[in-house]
């Protein structure tokens, strides 16, 4: 069965959202470490945790993954906002070894000028300072939509930081990985509407299908190498619109393919709970149908 969930909020804690994702028919989810705009976090109920523990394995709950909050930069220009990215960061692997062997998701940053070289070392910094080889969560770097100065739009800088990092602490090599995330991938410039195959290929040869742990599947507001990163719901887009060149054949080869079918997808769409629902429903619908060869 396709694994496959949303973004859930953390605000009335952990067992409610295992009991949200049961809900809707979800099997995983992703959830933000603390306010998503802001830095705060709440004490962490190592009961409220346990509940979850208790769902997820009942319920055949595949890997969950942890979405770290968008102000984090490790690699920005100012040191106070770099220490805040790295303390804040090493907080949240801390806290995640309550829920142990699970994903941990993160914006690599905006290098603000210095450049991609700057930025892709800052970020190594930071990683190979947060990160302990005792570990029991894998760090993931997402792929991104590079508006602005965004590092992490194309495959090769993600596969520097790896390397970065991997030669610098090689013991941390087994944990670190990258989330795809449809929307941002087609908005930087790779064609996963007419060639996924190609475009996997890609990321086979640069990074290595090894490192892909996790999928974030949207449908874009814009066409492929537009670089804005506006989300849409699932056939909304230029992914799956067919009167925009998509099609619910795109998702369908998505979710199915050999290189992904097995990861956790995660929904990150403009929706309520009853619309993940649905969502849901059409992609495990079409998981299905794909395995059964029609």
């Amino acid at each position: 069965m396709l694994t496959i969930g949303c973004h859930l909020s953390i605000a009335k804690g952990f067992a409610a959202m295992g009991a949200d994702a049961l809900d809707i028919g979800a099997n995983t989810f992703a959830f933000f470490t603390r306010n998503p705009r802001g830095g705060s976090v709440r004490a962490l109920d190592l009961d409220d945790v346990a509940r979850l523990r208790a769902i997820m394995e009942e319920h055949s709950f595949g890997r969950l993954v942890a979405h770290a909050p968008y102000t984090y930069n490790p690699c920005s220009a100012k040191e106070h906002a770099r220490e805040f990215a790295l303390q804040a960061m090493r907080e949240d692997l801390e806290r995640l070894e309550a829920l142990p062997g699970n994903l941990y998701n993160f914006h690599p940053g905006s290098h603000v000028g210095q450049g991609v070289e700057r930025g892709i070392e800052l970020i190594v910094d930071t990683l190979c300072t947060v990160m302990e080889p005792t570990q029991r969560t894998c760090v993931l770097l997402e792929t991104m939509a590079g508006k602005g100065t965004e590092v992490g739009s194309r495959f090769e800088e993600l596969a520097q930081i790896i390397e970065g990092v991997c030669v610098r602490r090689p013991e941390l090599s087994d944990l670190l990985g990258v989330c795809l995330d449809t929307c941002h991938v087609s908005d930087a410039g790779y064609d996963i509407i007419h060639d996924l195959d190609g475009v996997l290929a890609e990321f086979d040869r640069v990074v290595g299908l090894d490192r892909l742990k996790a999928v974030h599947i949207n449908d874009s507001k814009n066409p492929c190498g537009a670089h804005k990163d506006r989300h849409a719901r699932i056939g909304e887009g230029y992914l799956g619109a067919v009167e925009l060149g998509g099609g619910e054949d795109v998702f369908a080869a998505i979710v199915s393919h050999p290189a992904l079918r097995d990861l956790p997808f995660i929904l990150e769409t403009p929706n309520e709970l009853a619309g993940y629902a649905r969502e849901i429903e059409l992609l495990r619908g079409l998981s299905d149908a794909a395995s059964c060869g029609k």
